[in-house]
């Protein structure tokens, strides 16, 4: 007996990423990174690992690249991107946490360089330097108001 399983063979399966927007008085959170020996600026941000919910990957990049031990407020959006020069697709979830005060930053991920504290105006001069579009995407979709209750990100694990 034989089973046809055509499904499998065709679907497709982009890389699914977490990005979180950390903001607090006017400024945001970057990690400066090396991608292909340059120097990029990306929010907190990575790839959703096997038996992880959204939520926990979120907070877990966000550890890794900052030391901040922060639960996401909201996500702000999902994104949908495709790098041609990579051939590669990514499905990115943005979540937002907003804090009173400044936090001290200890990156665990020895990939990260650096974090910085930066304005809007000084993440627009370093537009070429960003490690995608999505990252600015995700500040302008916050400033402009946008909430999804990540109560509504359901998950079974």
């Amino acid at each position: 007996m034989t089973t046809n399983n055509h499904h499998g063979e065709q679907q497709f399966k982009p890389n699914t990423t977490v990005a979180v927007v950390v903001h607090c008085q006017g400024k945001f959170l970057l990690v400066e990174e090396l991608e292909n020996n340059q120097q990029v600026y990306n929010q907190p941000a990575g790839h959703l690992e096997a038996n992880e919910n959204l939520i926990d990957a979120a907070k877990r990049e966000l550890y890794e690249e900052t030391g901040l031990d922060l639960t996401p407020n909201y996500c702000s959006g999902i994104y949908y991107f495709h790098r041609p020069e990579l051939s590669l697709y990514f499905l990115r979830f943005c979540f937002v946490i907003e804090l009173d005060a400044i936090a001290d930053t200890a990156p665990q991920d020895e990939e990260i360089i650096a974090t910085h504290w930066l304005t809007l105006e000084q993440i627009h001069d370093k537009q070429a330097q960003l490690r995608s579009p999505m990252v600015l995407n995700c500040i302008e979709d916050y400033l402009n108001g946008q909430k999804i209750d990540i109560r509504l990100l359901k998950s079974n694990l």
